[in-house]
């Protein structure tokens, strides 16, 4: 299989790191095309350190990584304690890191990158840091100019402000900025984006909307139309949506019928009761199909699990939620023991993250409290 997977959880990040390297080289050998390194907030100091020591044994083609708060790999994952988690790939063609830098302008960001060549078709797995970069703007622009690159990835999360998280790029170490690895075309991936959410009630048009106020849903106030699909809820639903709820905006409204993976979820921030309108967390246009939803555990497990199903795969990279793990699920490893129990025990390896990048149906978003997994199938 031309996919390995290792983690440490030693104390020390020299023997950390040696234990994933060693790991990687008996299942995949050295000078693999590329390798994406995952370590913890206690390790973060030390990330140049690591960096070089997977640089100089493994001697991939292509390196980047992140700080997180927690790492994955396998079927385990390591929440807040020191730990390092190694993905390695050989596809026998050249992959890139690229490195991007972000400054802003009086009419918004300028971003600069050392992508270089055309990069259609191909996959990028995006790593970036929240506090000085503006994925959400880059992630749209470049879906726009880049028809067919798939983008998956997420948000280093193992610091609270900025210049604490560390990324890297080759021989590079960066507190800012994102990295990306450039996989290409011809090395088959699936990208499967669980939301954690389950519908409620009846899919259903917006007829009037201002900004991400929510004024009209099929021609009736839009907070009578959610009191109703309340009253018609069962009574665990009920419980689900007052503790918080959510509304689904589907992305591509030429589709005659829509299944959880066709909806962008959004928080519902609250209610105008003045004008009996819904405040969202998403800017709303007039004539989208939007549904309300609830997420929970026992919702997130059947979510992941019901995407997973029809998605193939040897290997997989996961980037997960902060907000997930034991603080939804009440035990550990769940979303790491999902995919890895799909897999077979395949290689997997990840990060949990401060936003999850992926895409629903053509286009590419940030999402909060997902389980973003980019599923790798060997190359032909």
């Amino acid at each position: 299989m031309p996919f390995a997977a290792a983690m440490s959880q030693h104390p020390l990040a020299t023997h950390a790191v040696g234990e994933v390297v060693g790991e990687v080289l008996d299942r995949l050998g050295d000078r693999p095309d590329a390798a994406i390194l995952f370590v913890t907030g206690p390790f973060a100091g030390a990330m140049e350190d690591i960096a070089a020591t997977v640089r100089t044994i493994l001697q991939p083609g292509a390196l980047i990584g992140a700080s997180a708060a927690s790492v994955l790999a396998g079927g385990r994952e390591v929440e807040g304690d020191a730990a390092v988690s190694l993905f390695a790939m050989r596809f026998d063609e050249p992959a890139r890191a690229v490195r991007f830098a972000a400054e802003r302008e009086v009419d918004g960001w300028r971003i600069n990158a050392s992508a270089g060549a055309s990069i259609e078709g191909a996959t990028l797995v995006l790593l970036a840091d929240p506090f000085s970069f503006p994925v959400e703007a880059f992630v749209d622009d470049l879906t726009a100019r880049t028809p067919g690159l798939t983008i998956v990835g997420g948000l280093a999360s193992s610091a609270t402000g900025p210049n604490g998280n560390r990324l890297v790029v080759d021989e590079h170490t960066h507190p800012d900025g994102a990295v990306g690895l450039l996989i290409p075309p011809r090395v088959p991936v699936t990208p499967v984006v669980s939301q954690g959410c389950r519908p409620v009630g009846d899919a259903l048009v917006v007829t009037r909307a201002t900004g991400n106020l929510i004024e009209e849903i099929a021609g009736q106030p839009a907070l009578d139309r959610l009191m109703a699909q309340a009253d018609e809820a069962t009574p665990e639903d009920r419980t689900r949506m007052a503790r918080g709820l959510h509304l689904g905006l589907v992305i591509d409204e030429r589709k005659a019928e829509f299944d959880r993976g066709d909806f962008l979820i959004r928080a519902v921030l609250g209610a105008d009761h003045a004008r009996k309108a819904v405040a969202v967390g998403a800017q709303v246009e007039v004539g989208t199909t939007v549904q309300f939803q609830v997420r929970d555990a026992a919702s997130a497990d059947e979510d992941l699990r019901d995407l997973l199903a029809d998605a193939a795969g040897r290997a997989a990279l996961v980037f997960t939620c902060t907000g997930r793990g034991r603080g939804l699920f009440s035990y550990p490893d769940h979303d790491a023991g999902v995919v890895s129990q799909h897999l077979d025990a395949g290689p997997v390896a990840g990060m949990f993250c401060a936003g999850e990048i992926g895409p629903i149906g053509d286009r590419h978003f940030v999402h909060a409290m997902s389980a973003s997994v980019l599923l790798f199938d060997d190359p032909s």
